[in-house]
């Protein structure tokens, strides 16, 4: 006897619109963010890089199943030290590395790294420095004719190169190592391995710009990108050199922002890290890379003492060299995770340092080859 289906065609097509709906509503009311991971398995590495003493950032991160992630280089020559700790922790490759903005003291390593060692994937934000890169002609004015550009001077091995020149160098570099390039998106993940997961949070567009930043900061920190890595229990949030014009515009958002570990940004600045962003993000522990030689008051006083009123206990790798963390995702009793320096500080850590010049775009600052060591005081002669 021949059973009826005349129904089902259509049960099956509501099954399939209701699905869709579903799915729908799921991408936009559960990001990708928080969706489920993998359980962990294994051991979590991070290794905060000392590349002082002038300022500077460069993180490995490394997961249980020995994917490997390096944010950020360091600047010109610290390619070496970077190089040292891929040896030591037994990195054969670079699985990504993440470029947060355009700065030197980020990115002036990259294309030496690059010769050094394999990478795989590239990921930025895609936005050159704000000067130093050749510009357009201007256009004349109606009824004038405008004077032939004068040809370029030949490129040569010696000689000064242009303010610039380490962004040209490393996106060479890039074509020249064969790795995959991407611009990042926001919500996009990374699955590390082991239960591991990097996730951008930003920058999201339209990005920030210069006239935004009148009251402090510089347009390429306020467009870095920022990072959540997560493993089981544990979380830390990479913020590069974000500013509080970044941390306003991503504290009305849905986003996942509380973090065991806080990468303080922008080496500790004054125009980072507001008391909003750390009672959002409530770390345990804050980091701050920062170079000893630095003349721009970082860490700030104001922003170590915002930490310390957070009761969030304080690493600083001009104080304390190399910091390394290490967690398998789960508590143990009442210890997530483990972190070591190398090597001991008398100084006190809640201490900032005092000024002597201002990073922002309202002072006209260009974070370009200004990292001298500070001068000398003079001693007093006596009387």
């Amino acid at each position: 006897m021949r059973r009826a289906t005349k129904g089902c065609g259509c049960v099956a097509a509501v099954l399939i619109i209701v699905a869709a709906a579903g799915g729908i509503v799921l991408w936009k009311f559960f990001p990708r963010w928080k969706i489920q991971t993998p359980a962990p398995s294994g051991e979590l590495q991070i290794h905060v890089l000392d590349v002082g003493p002038i300022n500077g950032d460069a993180i490995l991160i490394i997961s249980p199943t020995k994917t490997a992630v390096l944010i950020d280089t360091g600047d010109a020559g610290k390619e070496k030290v970077v190089l040292d700790a891929l040896k030591r922790y037994g990195v054969q490759q670079l699985d990504y590395f993440v470029g947060t903005h355009s700065h030197p003291d980020h990115l002036g390593a990259a294309a030496a790294l690059f010769k050094g060692t394999k990478v795989l994937n590239v990921i930025d934000n895609d936005l050159p420095p704000p000067a130093g890169l050749p510009s357009p002609s201007p256009t004349p004015a109606p009824g004038k004719t405008a004077k032939p550009a004068p040809k370029p001077a030949p490129r040569t091995t010696r000689g000064p190169k242009g303010p610039s020149q380490f962004y040209l160098d490393y996106k060479e570099a890039i074509k020249q190592s064969g790795a995959h390039y991407e611009t990042a998106v926001v919500g996009k993940q990374y699955f590390l391995g082991g239960g591991a997961t990097l996730t951008i949070l930003g920058p999201s567009q339209p990005y920030l710009t210069k006239d935004q930043m009148k009251a402090g900061g510089n347009e390429p920190n306020a467009n870095s990108i920022i990072l959540r890595l997560d493993y089981g229990e544990f979380s830390m949030l990479l913020t590069g050199d974000a500013e509080e014009q970044t941390e306003q515009r991503m504290l009305p958002k849905d986003l996942e922002l509380k973090a065991s570990i806080l990468k303080v940004a922008h080496h500790g600045s004054k125009y980072a890290t507001s008391e909003g962003w750390i009672k959002r993000v409530r770390p345990e522990a804050a980091i701050i890379s920062v170079g000893e030689w630095n003349r721009y008051g970082q860490p700030a006083q104001s922003v170590l003492d915002r930490l310390k009123a957070a009761n969030a206990k304080l690493y600083r790798t001009d104080l304390q060299g190399e910091i390394s963390i290490t967690t398998t995702g789960k508590a143990k009793g009442d210890k997530l995770f483990d972190i070591k320096t190398s090597k001991e500080t008398r100084s006190d850590i809640w201490i900032g340092r005092e000024p002597q010049k201002d990073d922002s775009s309202r002072s006209g600052f260009i974070a370009y080859g200004d990292f001298g060591p500070p001068p000398k005081v003079k001693p007093e002669k006596p009387r």
